[in-house]
């Protein structure tokens, strides 16, 4: 290797610049940069050159930071964190049919120890059953789930008596429901279940994701609130609400909007709860939150840091939790997909290990690192088993769990970490004047927030203000040998075989069985105060699919449509 020649000083350089002498340091560095633009991060905050104790005041350490564990959980809701609580990791596994999950699933136990989840198929989230949709859909973006059938399929010999489960469940939770099928056939019992209802957060879904709508919103209040209140009765080790800033950041919100707006939907579902009767300290201890973490590094950090605070003074200020489970604010991480690209996918390894980093010194509790592939298809196995090592090289290569915060009194973070706090609550109190997150989303705020943020950063990216490596910057030329193979649609013979088998599975079952359990639902979603949720367990458990179950609930508490934004 050449020796390296040290870049030459400049000509005017003037004497060394003594270290507390800031003043002077300050004329040097204009002097050699003379006018710069301001630096902004994806917040919008000002980004200076350089941080020094007059940014944050040490002496605010024990009500700015405090230890893990405790007050203001600024550190980390842990006190021993990563080193006594790794994080857990995870990949968002949906893949075809439900054999294929439970071989990808098994692969990835066996060579990285990734946690248990499960994705169901776009036409399983949107209510139907894969014989109601084209067939050209089915099993290309999650896994076919339609019946209790599929599902102990899918969950053969993973260990959901021991292990975590987090499942990519919508209103009115039929994944969850066939879980509990599938342990009750097991002998597990179902207080001993753990793990999370991931995709509960209609508000998110209504504001954000424009899919998942099954049933109309004011239905979508209502069986989340019963899902939460059996859920804690029947199965308390479960997280039945995973609150989800991801879809708000990836729609295009800020990640301080994406946090606050997140918050806002936590106090949405908390002030439910409470109306209906519940202590606060009955329910919030089983809250949980699922955040985008983007490459913009330490904005990432300081978001969590700060959200952390915030989640600690909102559960005792406004609700009153004296129980220090309820003011955890306990969050999964996932790489963000929208910064991933097609151009050159290869540089996505290190996107993700850059925003993986972000998301553990911010304190996470279970991590999702994406597969570079994602922006091509659903991941390759290759992709996955990279996506993987990549945590594990994280934690046991880079041993970057061996210190609690390790950026925690760094001039710039914590003096981020107080600007990104002061603009999370900014958004928390625009929704409170709105009337809550609930009428904020009904009005179409919410959307118009986001996708006024969105587009600002669209301008950036084309006016090349902000450059994405191979997609308006360092492009150079393509090389087709060095483009990843995105993963094949499913075998349409196999599609085919599995629409056999759910035809068979209906006709085996016991038909009046399902009619009363279906009617029972009906009646239930009919009534004023009868818990729905009970009932699509019940439902599940006399082998209705899915689609029957969706088509019950749609029939009577209205189909769910994108609101119309101003």
């Amino acid at each position: 290797m050449g020796e390296q020649t040290p870049e030459p000083e400049p000509e005017s350089s003037p004497d060394p610049v003594p270290p507390t002498d800031h003043s002077r340091w300050e004329a040097d560095y204009r002097a050699q940069l003379g006018p710069e633009p301001p630096r902004a991060n994806r917040s919008g905050i000002t980004v200076k050159p350089l941080y020094t104790p007059d940014d944050w005041d040490s002496s605010q350490h024990d009500e700015q930071l405090g230890s893990p564990g405790s007050s203001p959980m600024t550190r980390g809701v842990y006190s021993t964190m990563h080193r006594g609580r790794p994080w857990s990791p995870r990949l968002i596994v949906g893949l075809g049919l439900p054999e294929d999950y439970n071989q990808r699933m098994r692969s990835l136990l066996d060579t990285g120890g990734a946690s248990l989840y499960l994705a169901p198929c776009n036409s399983h989230l949107r209510g139907f059953d894969g014989d109601a949709v084209e067939r050209e859909l089915l099993g290309t973006c999650g896994t076919l789930i339609g019946s209790t059938e599929d599902m102990s399929m899918a969950l053969d010999g993973l260990p959901i008596d021991r292990e975590a489960i987090s499942m990519g469940d919508t209103a009115p939770y039929t994944l969850s429901a066939f879980m509990l099928k599938v342990a009750r056939d097991r002998g597990i019992p179902w207080n001993t279940l753990a793990g999370t209802t991931n995709q509960s957060d209609y508000l998110s879904h209504f504001a954000a994701l424009h899919m998942f709508f099954r049933v109309a919103l004011p239905g979508q209040r209502r069986l989340l609130l019963d899902h939460i209140e059996w859920m804690n009765r029947e199965a308390p080790r479960w997280n039945p609400i995973s609150v989800v800033g991801q879809h708000m950041q990836q729609a295009g919100a800020t990640p301080a909007q994406a946090m606050g707006l997140a918050i806002s939907s936590a106090i949405q579902y908390a002030d439910d709860l409470v109306a209906r009767g519940h202590e606060p300290d009955s329910f919030l201890p089983r809250f949980s939150f699922f955040f985008d973490i983007s490459i913009s590094f330490f904005e990432e950090v300081a978001k969590f840091r700060a959200g952390r605070r915030i989640w600690n003074r909102v559960t005792g200020e406004r609700f009153g939790a004296a129980d220090i489970r309820s003011r955890r604010f306990r969050f999964h991480g996932q790489t963000s997909g929208v910064d991933l690209t097609r151009q050159q996918p290869l540089n996505n390894v290190a996107r993700v290990a850059v925003q993986a980093m972000a998301g553990i010194f911010g304190g996470l509790q279970s991590l999702h690192t994406d597969s570079y592939d994602e922006a091509l298809s659903t991941p390759t196995e290759a992709a996955a088993q990279i996506a993987i090592a990549t945590q594990n090289i994280l934690r046991h290569e880079a041993h970057l769990d061996d210190v609690i915060d390790p950026l925690g009194g760094s001039y710039y973070v914590e003096a981020l970490t107080d600007e990104m706090e002061a603009e999370i609550e900014g958004v928390i109190a625009q929704v409170d004047s709105e009337g809550g997150m609930y009428a904020a989303v009904e009005s179409g705020f919410v959307q118009n927030l986001i996708g006024e943020s969105s587009r600002a950063w669209q301008d950036q990216i084309e006016s090349e203000e902000e450059i994405i490596v191979g997609v308006n910057g360092f492009i150079g030329p393509d090389d087709p040998s060095r483009r990843p193979q995105a993963l094949e649609r499913p075998d349409p013979v196999r599609i085919d075989s599995y629409l056999e088998r759910l035809a068979r599975f209906r006709k085996s079952r016991d038909q009046g069985c399902v009619r009363g359990a279906l009617d029972d639902l009906a009646r239930a979603c009919a009534s004023a105060d009868e818990n729905v949720y009970a009932k699509v367990v019940d439902a599940a458990l006399a082998d209705a699919t899915n689609g029957e179950i969706c088509a019950t609930v749609r029939a009577e508490m209205g189909e769910g449509q994108p609101l119309v934004v101003l």
